[in-house]
């Protein structure tokens, strides 16, 4: 082989082995303050790479979704099966500031809803609070037996699933049109609008375990520091969804 060909030989390799530095020395700790609706203020904590240059570390927490228990939220575990989501919003110091995101329901509460011998109705509506917030509700109920019926069925015509699911629709609109998201989320907490859809039905059908299952956020109004700053202001919510629960009695 001629002397100078083949130039790779004598050239060693371009950049030698990169230090293998742990990614975790570059992160920091951030606590999640839920909103004053929920009786547990501190839910969790984030991680988050430290500023370094232009890149900052509360801009990489803004936006970032929490789903979290709603039974680890209220300390009721009666109330695990719901699931809130939250969405950091504002960062100050070493608190990640949130907002009502929204809610779903675990699936093994949803499939333990489910059983033979009933129809299954569910409903879904668009509706803007007072405070300018469009969310979508979806609800979900089953009928059950007449008073003193023998037959094991109860299902319901078509005819009457229609009119069920016009007064769910009719209910969610009229409940979430008229106040603001967060006594919103305090009547969604202890399942008030599943009971005035089960009043509202009454006359139609027989209805049981009627539940709003999930609320999106679609629309946000303009972010307000102030509105958010009065969310998170004075205590925990000791007291979640007693109002909407006597209002329901």
């Amino acid at each position: 082989m001629a002397i100078g060909k083949n130039k790779r030989l004598t050239k060693s390799k371009k950049g030698g082995k990169k230090k293998a530095v742990d990614p975790f020395l570059k992160k920091e700790w951030y606590e999640i303050k839920a909103p004053s609706m929920f009786s547990v203020r501190n839910c969790g904590k984030t991680l988050v790479t430290r500023t370094q240059g232009t890149k900052i570390a509360s801009d990489a927490l803004k936006g970032r979704v929490f789903e979290i228990s709603l039974g680890d939220l209220n300390n009721d575990e009666d109330q695990t099966y719901r699931k809130i989501k939250l969405i950091c919003e504002d960062v100050q110091g070493y608190n990640c500031l949130t907002n009502f995101h929204g809610m779903g329901m675990t699936r093994d509460k949803l499939a333990s809803l489910i059983k033979k011998w009933q129809t299954l109705v569910e409903g879904n509506v668009d509706v803007k609070t007072t405070d300018g917030y469009t969310l979508r509700m979806f609800a979900i109920g089953f009928t059950t037996k007449m008073p003193n019926q023998v037959s094991k069925m109860c299902y319901a015509n078509s005819a009457q699933v229609r009119q069920i699911r016009k007064k769910m629709v009719d209910v969610m609109r009229e409940e979430a049109s008229k106040c603001d998201l967060k006594d919103l989320v305090l009547k969604l907490i202890p399942e008030y609008m599943g009971g005035e859809i089960e009043k509202a039905c009454a006359g139609i059908f027989p209805m049981q375990n009627v539940f709003v299952r999930k609320v999106k956020v679609l629309k946000k109004p303009k972010f307000d520091l102030v509105k958010l700053m009065e969310l998170h202001s004075g205590e925990g919510a000791e007291d979640s969804g007693d109002k909407a629960e006597r209002d329901a009695e």
